[in-house]
């Protein structure tokens, strides 16, 4: 469905009769992460909705807006095979009516300017109000995201406890190849040794993870080593770092949560991600 007023006439019909519904908001070229979300909702509650919404305001203008894939037609039969309620997928002037300039806009502080934030000035500004305008839309009790976005997810809990929405964010776990790579829409931009190349994010996570459990070598001798393993492999970090999970500030010693986060290129397409460690205390 297209129209705002289809959706909410289906989401007053729900809760009238008492059910709950979970909310997997996407920008469509789904893969079996995406898919992964979807069985996550459907065990938390009655009614699921997915949408569909490439949002130009978290683009940046050399960004690949244009070129991001679409591929409704697919997604929604992927989406009718996992028993979705609901596709919602508006229009851009539907969403933004008066155009990106005059939008009222939502802006979390502090964790939306770190890593990527430092290196795509406003996304975390368009992906904070997308997010808040659809779950308005769409009034979910629960809302599935994937930890692959981590910085992502971290921004949007702390936007829902800010403005005190009664939604429970659910992290789903990353889904990988075998060979490691994390899932992603823009893989597909990727030629086949690039792609054998990108195997190489993975491996390094797995390098860092193995260090700081082992107490190796402090925390930036850690980052260091590993960014220049993935220069060697041909790629060109724009981050490697270990972070607190929690609120992604440089990690200490003695933080028990911790994040290893990654952005590099591998040619023209940037790819990100990360791997949680818990330390033991004892």
């Amino acid at each position: 469905m297209e129209s705002l007023n289809t959706l909410r006439e289906l989401r007053q019909t729900w809760r009238s009769a008492g059910h709950t519904v979970a909310f997997v908001p996407t920008m469509g070229n789904l893969h079996d992460g995406h898919l992964d979300l979807v069985k996550q909702a459907k065990n938390l509650a009655d009614k699921v909705v997915v949408s569909i919404f490439v949002n130009p305001m978290q683009f940046g203008a050399n960004e690949d807006l244009d070129a991001y894939p679409r591929t409704l037609d697919a997604d929604r039969s992927k989406l009718e095979a996992q028993g979705v309620d609901a596709l919602f997928f508006p229009a851009v002037d539907d969403v933004y009516p008066r155009g990106l300039s005059e939008q009222t806009f939502v802006e979390v502080p502090g964790i939306s300017d770190l890593l990527c934030g430092a290196s795509r000035p406003g996304h975390f500004r368009g992906v904070a109000t997308i997010v808040c305008k659809l779950f308005n839309m769409v009034q979910p009790d629960v809302a599935c995201f994937g930890e692959k976005d981590f910085q992502q997810l971290q921004v949007i809990r702390t936007m829902v406890e800010d403005l005190s929405m009664p939604i429970n964010i659910v992290g789903v776990p990353t889904r990988r190849q075998e060979d490691g790579l994390a899932m992603s829409s823009r893989n597909g931009y990727l030629s086949a040794e690039q792609r054998a190349t990108a195997t190489r994010i993975y491996a390094a996570m797995e390098q860092m993870r193995e260090a700081i459990c082992a107490s190796q070598d402090s925390y930036a001798d850690i980052e260091r080593k590993a960014s220049q393993s993935l220069m060697s492999a041909g790629l060109k970090p724009e981050y490697v770092t270990i972070r607190n999970a929690r609120n992604l500030q440089p990690a200490e010693p003695g933080d028990p949560q911790l994040v290893i986060l990654m952005a590099a290129f591998m040619g023209t397409t940037r790819l990100i991600d990360n791997m949680q460690i818990t330390l033991d205390q004892a």
